[in-house]
């Protein structure tokens, strides 16, 4: 059986490390490729770099930015995705208070050191028992490869990118919607939004987790990836 070829998409500061444990879990069922989200400060342009260098038909699997990525792949060249996955993400532009809050992140990276993940950070981005040890580590780690230059491209792209809630119901290739039941950046209701928009997707929650399942539930995402794909 030939496999299938994935392109994953990684989050806001995350490099291919995020998708590390499940490349190597899908390896027998898929040729996986890891775009590279850092070098463009717009949506657009990140889904077009992707394009460029993903096969001519793959499927998608998308992490919070890389969701806001895979919408766009899907308004410029929806003939190629044949699977999507989205995994704590969220269709809606970002709130007033969201919006300031990058903002200002932008505003204390232009006159101060690029700090990366932060002690203080991780709690919105892990959940309480993946704060300390090996994840909080790893998330640290990545950051500081992706850097401040990137961080600001990639925060200028979140602010400018579109509404995806119109885009919902005209995706027509096999879904699936997943999200940390402690996510607090992209909760619940927002991939709920995206599973209810989307006719016939399938829907998962991770316990015990937060904005990073890769990271905090590598076995559990690998597992429910290999499953769906050997049924959608």
């Amino acid at each position: 059986m030939s496999k299938l070829p994935l392109l994953f998409l990684p989050g806001l500061l995350c490099d291919d490390r995020l998708w590390r444990d499940q490349v190597a879990a899908l390896d027998d069922v898929a040729t996986s490729v890891i775009a590279d989200l850092t070098k463009d400060d717009s949506i657009e342009a990140m889904a077009q770099r992707a394009l460029a260098m993903a096969p001519a038909r793959f499927g998608l699997v998308a992490l919070s930015m890389g969701g806001y990525v895979a919408f766009e792949i899907l308004r410029q060249a929806p003939e190629r995705v044949t699977h999507l996955v989205l995994l704590d993400t969220s269709a809606s532009p970002d709130d007033t208070s969201r919006i300031e809050q990058r903002k200002a992140a932008i505003a204390s990276l232009a006159i101060g050191r690029f700090s990366g993940v932060t002690s203080r950070l991780l709690p919105k981005l892990v959940h309480p028992s993946h704060v300390e040890g090996e994840v909080g580590r790893v998330l640290k780690a990545m950051a500081a490869r992706v850097g401040g230059e990137a961080f600001l491209r990639q925060q200028h792209a979140i602010l400018g990118r579109p509404d995806s809630r119109p885009l919902l119901p005209t995706i027509q290739i096999p879904t699936l919607v997943g999200v940390g039941d402690g996510d607090v950046l992209t909760p619940p209701e927002d991939a709920m939004e995206i599973y209810l928009g989307v006719t016939g997707s399938s829907y998962h929650v991770f316990e015990g987790c937060g904005h990073l399942p890769a990271l905090e539930k590598p076995d559990e995402t690998s597992a429910l990836l290999k499953r769906w794909l050997s049924h959608a």
